[in-house]
């Protein structure tokens, strides 16, 4: 007797300050909470996934661009941090023919695509991935964004890998729900942050048709609290929420996590 395919959800989580969870902060225990919530998502897993597709905030591109090299290396893209933080790694598999299927996907939704063999991981990837499956043994195809940061293109983009879910693979989307460098520690972020997050929490739970429509005009929908959260052309932190969104397909999205990190809130959001 043949087991019927398990849908895996599609997940955006927050992949927190360049290497955070594997360094000294003040306060100390400010990542503590993201940090359990990303080593939970295995066990909330239906099943291990065969593969994990993850569109990363730190990766834009000309085109929706699919890494395709069997063993990425590392891209350690932050700054300024502890050496031994520049030690890590994510020794993962890559999946080039899922790259190549993914690639197939997106041009079959009428948008171009592209194959990068030679990137490694960035930080959006490892620094969450070491938390969320530290044994490295599951397959990972990294994704980018597109670099003109339309909210309409990632959500169709997304729609295009919905198919993916039934295969067992996992999708996330790995980001910032609060993305504003110079607001972090300011308390008059504190309730930009707070309207955001409601609006956002409100807006997944929403109707497919509803759902798309308010995230494909979150700047203007969301009000000021949303420009405020991402500033102009600084999104990038916020789109992988539009992809995954798009993977969702008729599931409803719900808030996964939430905490008050640095004065502002920042969630997670989970479809199915």
């Amino acid at each position: 007797m043949n087991t019927p395919p398990t849908r895996q959800p599609a997940l955006y989580i927050p992949h927190g300050a360049g290497p955070c969870f594997f360094m000294d902060w003040n306060p100390p225990d400010a990542w503590d909470a993201t940090a359990a919530y990303l080593r939970s998502i295995a066990g909330s897993l239906p099943q291990r996934p065969d593969a994990i597709v993850l569109v990363t905030a730190h990766w834009l591109a000309p085109q929706f661009t699919a890494g395709s090299a069997a063993r990425p290396g590392m891209l350690f893209d932050y700054y300024g941090f502890p050496q031994h933080t520049y030690q890590l790694n994510y020794p993962a598999a890559g999946a080039p023919a899922l790259a190549e299927q993914v690639s197939e996907l997106i041009r079959a939704a009428g948008l171009p695509a592209a194959l990068d063999g030679e990137r490694g991981y960035d930080h959006g990837v490892f620094i969450p991935l070491l938390l969320a499956f530290p044994d490295a043994d599951i397959p990972v195809l990294q994704l980018s964004l597109r670099q003109d940061l339309d909210a309409a293109a990632h959500l169709a983009m997304g729609r295009a890998l919905e198919p993916l879910r039934e295969q067992n693979v996992l999708i996330i989307g790995s980001g910032m729900s609060f993305h504003n460098m110079r607001a972090y520690g300011d308390p008059r972020a504190t309730p930009i942050s707070q309207q955001f997050d409601a609006w956002l929490s409100e807006t997944v739970a929403l109707p497919e048709p509803e759902r798309t429509a308010r995230l494909a005009q979150w700047d203007s929908d969301s009000g000021p609290s949303g420009r405020q959260s991402h500033p102009p052309r600084a999104e990038e932190h916020l789109l992988p929420l539009m992809v995954v969104a798009g993977a969702a397909g008729t599931d409803r999205g719900q808030r996964d996590f939430s905490d008050e990190v640095l004065g502002t809130t920042i969630s997670a959001f989970r479809f199915g």
